[in-house]
């Protein structure tokens, strides 16, 4: 026999705890449904010993449990962040079940309601909260099954320490906030590296006397979903940074200057070779466009709002433009002896059996709220603002969400949206 309650919120994650204690606030009968054991699995067992959030702890906004210690500007840990998620479900007797893998979410006979299937029997509900993330799978591009069996391949999720790694040089593949913390990582512990540059942009850690995200949780983190410039946009991958060691600047010129060899993205990869595309200098102009971009940007806000903040000019490096066009590298001379694909994350989100989702595969929504009643999604990249996906604004919209839970259970499933745009 299925179990019957109000609400099924799928996933345990910040967005699935912060629309449970608003739930618990309104005295609705909820569960939280998670398929690992253990409370902050994401953050628990999927990121490395060393890592450390890279915005500062002020930005802990969960609902109830906004950061008030005496080190608001540092930043969190790995195993500070397990703790904070801990004391969150455990402190505010969240009604979390562990252990349960959900394989579907569909209508109700009759459209009146929700059938969560799962791996320890069904639940039905009035509505259903997705808050899986967007983050589900690491990427693996095509060119991996091309290494040897010789060369350890693992991603950026599975990385732990270099200590962990084999022997020899290590290939980092991609450049963005993960791969760049990891090439640095590994180059300062005695590794030679090689990295595979994108095109993710970079920031310095302080600018103009404050954290630099500071700035931009002040002039941009409450832009909305429908200012962008198409729905393409939502997946921009966010400037490299790192909040470890008190915070710094990640800066592939430096990483030059330092040792690491620089190289275009990575093509295809046979019978021992990589072939590289002849794009580095390429994506290194964009790198430099984006943070020259980015503070024109916060200069221009601070002179629009009158704020009184010193001038600061930030030291322009150009050390990578004098790194070679390297286009074929064979990986034993290299001494390779392992690849770390730090190449982002797909997602998928087949477990609604509704057509809910647009050419991207990411839901057709406005702030959550679907064209299915009681069909709801939260903690996602944009879903409302620039803050959605952050612990700094999910608990915002947790709680709109909450509110419409509350105010309209649901009733009946209409038909979805037409599948173009982005809803807001």
């Amino acid at each position: 026999m299925s179990e019957r309650l109000n609400t099924v919120i799928v996933g345990g994650g910040q967005a699935g705890l912060a629309i449970s204690y608003y739930l618990k606030q309104e005295q609705r009968d909820h569960v939280v449904l998670e398929r690992s054991t253990q409370a902050a699995n994401t953050w628990r067992n999927h990121r490395w010993d060393s890592f450390t959030l890279v915005t500062p702890k002020w930005q802990m906004r969960l609902p109830g449990a906004e950061y008030d210690g005496d080190d608001p500007d540092g930043f969190m840990p790995r195993d500070g962040i397990v703790a904070y998620l801990e004391r969150y479900a455990e402190g505010n007797h969240l009604p979390v079940r562990y252990g349960v893998n959900v394989s579907s979410i569909e209508p109700r006979p009759g459209n009146r309601g929700w059938i969560i299937r799962t791996d320890q029997g069904a639940f039905e509900a009035d509505n259903v909260v997705v808050a899986t993330g967007l983050f589900q799978q690491p990427r693996v591009p095509a060119a991996a099954a091309g290494l040897t069996a010789a060369v350890a391949q693992l991603t950026s999720d599975q990385y732990r320490s270099p200590e962990a790694l084999a022997p020899g040089a290590v290939l980092v593949v991609g450049s963005g906030q993960s791969g760049a913390q990891i090439a640095e990582e590994l180059y300062q512990s005695g590794r030679r590296v090689f990295l595979s540059v994108g095109t993710a942009g970079r920031a310095p850690r302080r600018y103009r006397g404050r954290d630099t995200t500071w700035w931009l949780y002040k002039f941009w983190m409450d832009q909305t979903v429908d200012s962008l410039p198409s729905p393409k946009a939502r997946f921009a991958a966010n400037p490299a940074v790192t909040g470890k060691d008190g915070g710094h600047a990640l800066n592939l010129h430096q990483f030059y200057r330092d040792g690491v060899v620089l190289l275009g993205h990575l093509q295809d990869a046979r019978e021992g070779r990589l072939i590289l595309k002849p794009d580095l200098h390429e994506s290194l102009e964009k790198v430099d466009r984006f943070e020259a971009d980015l503070l024109k940007g916060i200069d221009e806000a601070i002179a629009a709002r009158g704020i009184d903040a010193p001038e600061e000019t930030v030291p322009v490096l150009r050390d990578g433009y004098a790194a070679p066009q390297i286009l074929d590298l064979d990986v034993k001379t290299a001494g390779i002896g392992t690849v770390i694909w730090a190449t982002g994350y797909t997602f998928d989100f087949g477990l609604v059996k509704v057509p809910v989702t647009d050419e991207f595969g990411y839901p057709v929504q406005r702030r959550g709220v679907t064209a299915y009643k009681g069909l709801y999604f939260l903690g996602l990249p944009w879903l409302h603002t620039a803050k959605s996906g952050l612990f700094a604004g999910v608990g915002e919209d947790a709680a709109y969400l909450a509110e419409q839970i509350a105010a309209a259970p649901g009733e009946r499933l209409t038909a979805a949206p037409a599948r173009t745009g982005v809803a807001g």
